[in-house]
């Protein structure tokens, strides 16, 4: 098998990522854009020892679950890499991938019997980030990243985007065009406007705007800030982010208020909740519900438990079951998101929760140690990165009576619960579809303690 040459193949399977899986000459060949169950003819772009990487030519027998491409930029931006999949088939893919993952760490066979879907999944996203730079002819442009490159490919319409972020997003890069402000570029690291960030409370309609940039002061600053606002009444607040390192991280850290107070409000649930231009918020509000919803329902809690809401951002998870229970322990890294969870407890009238900043392994010592305070529940919701060692070992020795478990990385879920199984009888798991057309799945686990140890 050598690189550039063709082969028919059929597709036996797909991936991690959703994309199909070929068998050839003891090779196993991973193609983009291709469903299990298709033949088609294809072209090897990479070679290694016993894999291969390979692109669609043609397809000779079409999936009953393909879908016909509705955007313009599916196959260079990679993205929405489940596009071309009908939406149902795509949860299955998810279903089985979390399976075969947690099948290898644990040794044996995980079912997963609940997918929560989407019911409309489509413009979901309450966070839109596009990148503004200059295109192969120095012309600005703003859009989204071409896969694994950082040339941007100009896009007007996104379908998983929020409809009015967009439309603003667009009406700010013409006001950009149109009176000559610098756009970033990449190669000189200079130029004004890097990216143009919006979030959107899906419940309240109150807009954010966040415009990310390398220099100090932006060119017609106030002329841009009256002529948004006076299109857009759903604005509320206008922010300038301020980032002139050469970095790949979008937001810097300092923040100047161009308009309005700074943050936007929504609701999750009965819930209100204060958001800031750096707090974490899940981009899908709809979904977020459902799988919470789900986390209480796994949690069993009762009103004399004590709980701890580990990895707990803006305090979201740790607010849902604070009505729930005596006491909630909340403790995250970021200060500013720990800031808004304190705003957030008092804004809905909870007045049984603490939240401290720091990392988790830690507080948590402290927090047990010092305070000689106990969880009867613990809820874990870390990064991609999963759970510290120190953190989850902290969590044994204490033995709540039930984890639950929120992951957005099966293989670090998958990690962490061999770990936790030494004292933790693992008993259900969920997939809440939170990123629809996107290979990425976010899961919830329940554990309960062995008694016998």
């Amino acid at each position: 098998m050598k690189k550039n040459e063709e082969y028919i193949l059929d597709i036996i399977d797909n991936g991690f990522q959703g994309e199909g899986i070929a068998k050839l000459e003891g090779f196993t060949i991973f193609i983009p854009n291709s469903i299990k169950g298709e033949k088609i003819k294809a072209k090897i772009l990479k070679v290694t020892s016993n894999l291969a990487y390979g692109k669609v030519i043609e397809i000779i027998e079409k999936s009953i679950y393909r879908n016909e491409n509705d955007c313009e930029t599916f196959f260079k931006c990679g993205g929405c890499n489940l596009r071309h999949i009908n939406y149902d088939y795509t949860l299955e893919i998810k279903k089985n991938a979390v399976e075969s993952t947690l099948r290898k760490a644990l040794g044996r066979q995980i079912k997963i019997s609940n997918v929560i879907k989407m019911e409309n999944p489509y413009n979901y996203r309450n966070k839109l980030q596009y990148p503004v730079g200059l295109d192969k002819n120095k012309k600005p442009v703003m859009g989204v990243f071409a896969e694994r490159t950082h040339s941007i490919i100009s896009t007007k319409e996104c379908h998983i985007q929020d409809k009015l972020s967009q439309k603003i997003a667009n009406d700010i890069f013409d006001f950009i065009v149109e009176n000559g402000i610098e756009v970033y570029d990449e190669e000189s690291l200079k130029g004004s406007i890097r990216h143009i960030v919006i979030r959107i409370g899906k419940k309240t309609n109150e807009v954010m705007v966040n415009l990310v940039t390398n220099t100090e002061k932006i060119l017609k600053e106030n002329e841009l800030v009256d002529y948004i606002t006076s299109k857009y009444s759903q604005i509320k607040t206008i922010v300038k982010n301020i980032n002139s390192k050469n970095t790949n991280v979008i937001l810097g850290n300092k923040i100047e208020i161009l308009y309005g107070d700074g943050y936007i409000y929504d609701y999750l649930g009965n819930f209100k909740f204060k958001i800031s231009p750096m707090s974490f918020y899940q981009v899908n509000p709809i979904q977020t519900e459902k799988l919470y919803d789900k986390a209480i329902e796994y949690a069993k809690l009762s009103e004399n438990d004590t709980v701890f809401d580990l990895y707990c951002g803006i305090g979201t998870i740790g607010i849902f079951a604070s009505k729930h229970i005596k006491k909630l322990y909340g403790i995250e890294t970021v200060l500013q998101a720990i800031e808004d969870a304190k705003i957030n407890a008092k804004l809905n009238e909870i007045q049984n929760a603490e939240f401290f900043v720091g990392d988790v392994e830690t507080i948590l010592p402290k927090l047990i140690n010092d305070k000689k305070v106990f969880a009867d529940v613990v809820f874990l919701d870390p990064p991609r990165k999963g759970c510290d060692k120190n953190a989850l070992d902290t969590i044994l020795q204490i033995k709540p009576k039930r984890i639950i478990y929120v992951s957005c990385n099966p293989a670090t879920l998958a990690r962490d619960l061999k770990i936790l199984e030494e004292m933790y009888q693992f008993e259900d798991i969920s997939i809440c579809d939170m990123f629809p057309y996107t290979h990425h799945v976010e899961c919830v686990a329940v554990l309960q303690f062995k008694k016998n140890k």
